[in-house]
């Protein structure tokens, strides 16, 4: 559906992305790579052995900051429910209650150095070492930072694959030394980590090929369908359900909270702009956020509370998602999860996820302006694209259906080791084709 108005055409449900949705994993990759045809869907042989899972590289659960805590809060408890013993490693001084377990999943305390740049890395170097001495079928290594500690279970022989996250090298809240550090161990990972590359989206996924000549098996991010149900709940923040947009995110220069704020003053509405997120350093790009001068903005910072963030999705008149970096967001999967109206940055991996289901925009303050307002004057399509939301996570991004694909992806990626433990130099097998 297009309406065309002011400077041009505001396409309802568009997509540039045109590739097969469905996520791939295993032998099914590399062949859906090379000839884009598709392929059956995962199915799980229930008639294997638990495994025993360790995962590592984010902070541990159960937390709220970030998609990598998120993403393992639903993944392993899930995983546990079907039987495997999983572990996930906890950054410890994040964690002033040291529980020994949640959902099922055994919790390992291990310490760090809690700076911007040093936390991840060095807990998941203490992980490396300690997960050598447990008896693990198979671990997960989170984040393309830790690419180079990689090279530690491959020269120990061990069974293991990493989630590369997104394009951690172009952010900018990193350092000149830093970006470089992670295109380095992007570069390579290919190399130390042949048959156990994992990313969450096929732009991704293309990414990796084209440009560092690793194959990457292709799982996404998931979401859980939700719906409100204590809409009061924003009153705390000062919001009346369905009178305000919603931004959801860390506030970095890569999401575009500038730019959604510059294109909100300029809107006519009554409607309030909540700003829901922040980041756990001092941010001048912040602070110079906080200077706006319409008092129709406000600033929620960090919202750790899980039920809180689904009522504050939940009764949004619309979400504006300016996220500029793949893969797939967990943001944006959450906010169709919670039946949204999505406006959201025209980005293949974007349009990958919204496949039909929200309004996008091109990076520039004239057009977002004009895209909300004709969000604001068309609740119809509003109330359209809050029915389309939910029906696209049941399509390709539920949690059931994310776990079935780490589970036999795990099972795959054991059986090429005990076939061939000693050859892990021609490439990955896991997704040759047939």
């Amino acid at each position: 559906m297009n309406t065309h108005f002011g400077r041009g055409p505001v396409t309802v449900g568009m997509t540039n992305n045109h590739t097969d949705n469905r996520i791939l994993t295993g032998e099914h990759f590399c062949s859906a790579l090379e000839t884009k045809v598709r392929r059956p869907e995962t199915e799980v042989d229930r008639s294997k052995r638990p495994l025993r899972i360790a995962f590592f590289g984010s902070r541990g659960i159960p937390h709220t900051y970030g998609g990598a805590e998120a993403f393992l809060e639903e993944l392993a408890p899930r995983l546990a429910d079907r039987g495997h013993d999983v572990i996930v490693y906890c950054r410890n001084s994040l964690f002033p209650e040291k529980r020994p377990t949640y959902r099922g999943v055994r919790l390992i305390y291990l310490p760090s150095i809690e700076t911007k740049i040093l936390g991840t890395p060095t807990h998941t170097l203490a992980c490396m070492v300690d997960v050598l001495f447990r008896k693990t079928d198979v671990f997960l290594v989170i984040n393309i930072v830790n690419g180079f500690h990689c090279l530690i279970p491959r020269l120990f022989g061990r069974a293991f694959a990493i989630n590369v996250d997104g394009l951690d090298w172009k952010r900018g809240k990193w350092g000149r030394f830093a970006r470089k550090y992670f295109f380095l161990n992007a570069k390579y990972i290919g190399r130390i980590c042949p048959n156990g590359v994992i990313t969450d989206a096929t732009e991704m996924q293309r990414i990796y090929w084209e440009e560092f000549g690793t194959r990457a098996a292709n799982i996404a991010y998931g979401a859980n369908i939700e719906s409100s149900e204590h809409p009061e709940v924003v009153r705390q923040y000062g919001l009346e359900p369905h009178q305000y947009y919603l931004i959801a995110s860390r506030m970095v220069p890569e999401n575009n909270p500038d730019l959604i704020i510059k294109a909100f003053e300029r809107l006519r509405t009554n409607k309030l702009l909540a700003v829901a997120g922040g980041v756990n350093y001092r941010s001048e790009f912040v602070k110079s956020l906080k200077q706006t001068t319409d008092p129709r903005i406000r600033f929620l910072g960090h919202v750790g509370n899980a039920d809180h963030v689904k009522e504050l999705h939940c009764n949004a008149y619309a979400y504006v998602h300016g996220h500029s970096l793949g893969g797939t967001n967990p943001s944006l999967v959450k906010a169709l999860g919670y039946g949204n109206c999505v406006v959201a940055l025209n980005t293949p991996f974007n349009n990958e996820v919204l496949h039909g289901s929200g309004v996008t925009f091109d990076r520039d303050v004239e057009d977002l302006f004009h895209k909300l307002q004709y969000v604001e004057d068309h609740p119809e399509t509003v109330e359209e694209l809050r029915k389309r939301a939910p029906q696209r996570i049941r399509e390709a991004y539920t949690w059931e259906h994310i776990t079935d694909q780490y589970e036999t992806f795990f099972y795959d990626l054991i059986s090429l080791r005990a076939k061939t433990p000693n050859s892990v130099t021609q490439g990955s097998e896991v997704c040759r084709a047939e």
